[in-house]
């Protein structure tokens, strides 16, 4: 597991949740919206997904600037079959409508043993982790796939990236432990994980990013170039080189976009790129399973039998004596606890860039207005 390198004078949670909504609301989002889009961004930095959170106002400031992302968009039902919808989020932010398909899925499993909802016309939705926990909160195994505008995997054997992070999250209840959460790019590393050790001036590990002739890039800055600016090179498929295998990442990505994109018709990036410009929409697109466990056993009888599989998990001897085993989901509920108590790491150079934020958009600097 990669070590969380985001270092920085911690700001209390509710801080950063506020200076969030206060930018969100700045830019025209309802007040509805942008109180779900800040809980799922603070939740995502206090679990120490740092990539997905506060961090992405910027590259959220560009589209509304470039005038692509409407977050005055209100979600409509395009489709309903009954155990099945479609949601079109009118080009808004991904963080409402997915919320809003996440819970209908639920919704829909309650009622039938199985929801699946996907949205279209979408943009970027933060952490997929975010909407799996929703329904493993109510008592259903939930799954989350989406598409991706950024073009930055690059294939087992290419020289080129043509997919995106392609992200996938999975959870499911048990009755005394928390929940299996998996929450995962299919790439070596997300994207955003590689701005944020350029933000840090901290090393990339060996794996994560290739230049445009396979060859490993480790400096952050470099690495950075490579995944955001330059055609050539980018990160590798899960698994990192072919021996290592990738092709299983590579794989993954395929079938998260499959799901995520080609089912809900959402835009596949490098056909969709040939033509696209800044002030277009994105046609970012999301996929959200909601499984009842009822519909196969009694009631209670799966959540005890993920108990007993946490159990024997927690009780594997460890390599190490000092670094217990432990399953997904559980690095972020400590991380989450742990920075409740001393607060969220803000780099100063993110700080510099979120106060211009609000000086641009007339929002109140609300993360460190006495430091």
């Amino acid at each position: 597991m990669a070590k969380n390198v985001t270092s920085g004078r911690p700001v209390p949670a509710d801080a950063v949740r506020q200076q969030i909504h206060a930018i969100l609301t700045a830019w025209g989002m309802p007040e509805e919206h942008a109180k779900t889009t800040a809980e799922v961004m603070v939740e995502t930095d206090l679990m120490g997904v740092d990539s997905h959170g506060l961090s992405m106002l910027m590259t959220y400031e560009q589209g509304v600037q470039a005038g692509r992302l409407k977050l005055a968009a209100q979600p409509r039902v395009a489709r309903d079959t009954g155990p099945t919808a479609l949601l079109d989020a009118g080009n808004g932010l991904g963080h409402p409508v997915s919320a809003l398909a996440m819970n209908m899925a639920v919704d829909k499993a309650l009622q039938h043993g199985i929801g699946m909802v996907g949205v279209v016309n979408s943009h970027h939705f933060g952490a997929a982790g975010a909407y799996a926990r929703i329904a493993s909160a109510r008592g259903v195994i939930g799954m989350v796939t989406s598409s991706a505008q950024g073009i930055s995997m690059v294939p087992t054997r290419a020289a080129l990236p043509v997919l995106g992070t392609n992200p996938l999250a999975f959870a499911a209840p048990a009755k005394r432990n928390k929940p299996f959460v998996l929450d995962m790019a299919t790439t070596t590393v997300a994207a955003g994980k590689v701005k944020v050790h350029h933000l840090n001036d901290a090393p990339l590990p060996a794996g994560w990013v290739v230049d445009g002739k396979g060859q490993a890039v480790t400096d952050p800055h470099e690495g950075n170039a490579y995944v955001f600016e330059r055609k050539e090179g980018g990160i590798t498929p899960l698994g990192g080189t072919e021996n290592q295998g990738s092709a299983k990442g590579y794989g993954l990505a395929m079938m998260v976009h499959i799901l995520g994109g080609a089912l809900v018709g959402a835009a596949f990036s490098p056909v969709h790129k040939r033509t696209w410009t800044p002030d277009k929409p994105q046609n970012i697109g999301h996929f959200f399973l909601a499984i009842d466990p009822k519909a196969f056993r009694e009631e209670g009888e799966f959540e005890a039998e993920i108990d007993t599989i946490l159990d024997v998990l927690h009780a594997t001897p460890p390599a190490d004596p000092a670094e217990p085993v432990l399953v997904p989901g559980e690095p972020e509920d400590i991380m989450k606890a742990k920075r409740l108590a001393e607060g969220i790491p803000v780099p100063d150079s993110l700080d510099a860039l979120i106060r211009g934020i609000c000086e641009r958009c007339g929002a109140p600097y609300l993360l460190r207005p006495n430091g």
